[in-house]
């Protein structure tokens, strides 16, 4: 660890200190999740997850014997939003790690502040460059993209037998490094899309972007989405032109509110989902526990942010310490640990899990077809 990192983490333990918290008392910390904007369903359901883990570890003792206590601030669906929840919350020296946006283009956002905060930040957002790039306070607790790229390639291609490719992605950082992933990956089997198109996100019209699709001469789409309102319009739209071509697409393509958005206009659409229930023992027990909680399935809005509030209070525990030093040598210290989302063994870039799972959207609901793991 450098020698600015260190002097940050000296700094916050010297104002922890100074507020001289009893053992008893709760300890904090810091969300952002969108609680108002076009992401204000998906962000209700990283709340609730992060909201079941805390029970669950306030039942079991707490971490170093204090309760869990959230802060919440509303990250607004955009990057100025979330620059400013981020903001407010590291600006409390008490506040030892922090669940951040899941949005990609949102974290990119916040990313200088996270890195001066010099304090664990646990993500949600996949494009592969939020680690790479040399922060050591992110930590992903999701899969990134250069492995959904892999596997929706190699299923689009081996599995569905397509090599007319269509590719449909958002212009943010999530959806051009998902797109580059997914092109980089069909030219390793020797395919060129057929067609690029890109959008801005909250768009209301897809028509071009459908047209351009139907156009094409494609006969598998895909998709790099990441608000779930976009991804209804835009199958609503598609499947209106009369496009029915196959569809593997990134997580949101079988998210619960996608679906719920979308109708029938996703109806037998794959994705490479994070999440699924079927997809392990935690995973089962978590939608269980989910559902029970909160009468309603759970998707990965919710499952990585259960896992990372459990990773986060376990690597507490076992580094003994609020110092941030050393709850990131905890972290990065995880191996083999079962979660929602599936296997946490954590990389020096700050990458938890490294597979994803296929999918399709069948009546409205989510049937699991199999789960890849890469180990590079």
């Amino acid at each position: 660890m450098n020698r600015r990192v260190t002097l940050a983490s000296a700094l916050w333990l010297a104002a922890g200190l100074a507020c001289g918290p009893a053992a008893a008392d709760p300890l904090k910390i810091g969300v952002a999740a969108a609680i108002t904007g076009p992401g204000a369903e998906s962000g209700k359901y990283i709340v609730q997850g992060v909201r079941l883990a805390v029970e669950e570890v306030n039942k079991a003792g707490g971490v170093l014997g204090r309760p869990i206590a959230l802060v919440i601030e509303d990250d607004q669906s955009t990057n100025p939003g979330a620059i400013l929840a981020f903001s407010k919350l590291s600006a409390d020296p008490t506040i030892p790690a922090f669940i951040a946006p899941v949005r990609s283009t949102q974290v990119q956002a916040i990313g200088p502040d996270v890195a001066k905060a010099a304090r664990p930040a646990l993500i949600g957002g996949t494009d592969p460059q939020l680690t790479a790039a040399g922060n050591p306070w992110l930590f992903r607790f999701r899969p990134n993209d250069r492995y959904s790229a892999r596997v929706i390639a190699e299923f689009g291609v081996k599995t569905l037998g397509r090599r007319k490719w269509a590719l449909v992605h958002s212009s943010d950082a999530f959806g051009t490094s998902g797109m580059r992933n997914l092109a980089a990956a069909l030219k390793e089997q020797g395919i060129e899309p057929l067609v690029v198109q890109a959008f801005p996100n909250n768009s209301q019209d897809f028509t071009a972007v459908a047209l351009a699709v139907k156009q094409s001469g494609a006969d598998v789409l895909g998709t790099y989405i990441p608000f779930e309102t976009d991804q209804g319009i835009f199958a609503r739209q598609l499947r209106q032109l009369g496009v029915s071509i196959d569809w593997v697409g990134s997580s949101t393509t079988a998210s619960a509110t996608a679906l719920k958005l979308a109708g029938p206009a996703l109806e037998g659409a794959y994705a490479a989902s994070d999440f699924h229930r079927d997809a392990n023992r935690a995973a089962k027990a978590y939608a269980e526990k989910y559902e029970a909680a909160y009468k309603a399935a759970p998707d990965f809005f919710s499952a990585w942010a259960y896992d990372a509030v459990n990773v986060l209070s376990r690597a507490i525990n076992t580094a003994g310490s609020l110092d941030p030093d050393r709850i990131r040598a905890a972290i990065l210290a995880t191996k083999d640990l079962e979660g929602a989302e599936g296997t946490y063994t954590f990389d020096r870039n700050g990458d938890g899990l490294h597979g994803y799972n296929i999918v399709r959207n069948e009546r409205g609901s989510v049937t699991f077809i199999k789960r890849v793991d890469f180990k590079d």
